[in-house]
């Protein structure tokens, strides 16, 4: 019957003091550093992310003071860099396409484009010349 004792037990306490802890050296680097101009939210209590926002906040402030965030010639060179990039892709981008696909074609010799072989017996169609400078061409199909 460990499990259950009308007596509350507690757990083991930690009674931790300080040797080098100085209070009065303390409060003294605190008032020394408020005269100087620093560390002057130091009185409130910590809060998560303090830090981080307040570098943050430096740093904000430190680039609206150069100018250095919103430069209007940074603006224009990255338009003009999509600008180029759209126009390599719109206009060389399919040319260079085209030449790796004639790459990957197999090479058969030089093509001809349905040319009949000839033949010297074959009979032989004149077309008359006799036209005059002036004249009206009849262009009969048959």
């Amino acid at each position: 019957m460990s499990f259950f004792s009308p007596y509350k037990r507690h757990a083991n306490k930690f009674n931790y003091k300080p040797r080098y802890y100085d209070p009065d050296r303390e409060e003294r680097e605190r008032r020394r550093a408020e005269l100087r101009g620093e560390r002057l939210d130091d009185t409130e209590e910590y809060t998560p992310g303090k830090y981080i926002r307040t570098r943050q906040a430096a740093r904000e402030a430190r680039r609206a003071e150069s100018g250095e965030g919103t430069s209007r010639m940074r603006m224009w060179v990255l338009g003009m860099g999509v600008m180029l990039l759209a126009l390599f892709i719109y206009l060389i981008l399919p040319r260079l396409m085209a030449v790796f696909e004639m790459a990957q074609e197999p090479a058969s010799g030089p093509r001809q484009e349905s040319v009949e072989e000839f033949n010297p017996y074959a009979p032989i169609v004149v077309v008359p010349n006799d036209y005059e400078e002036g004249d009206q061409i009849e262009i009969v199909e048959e």
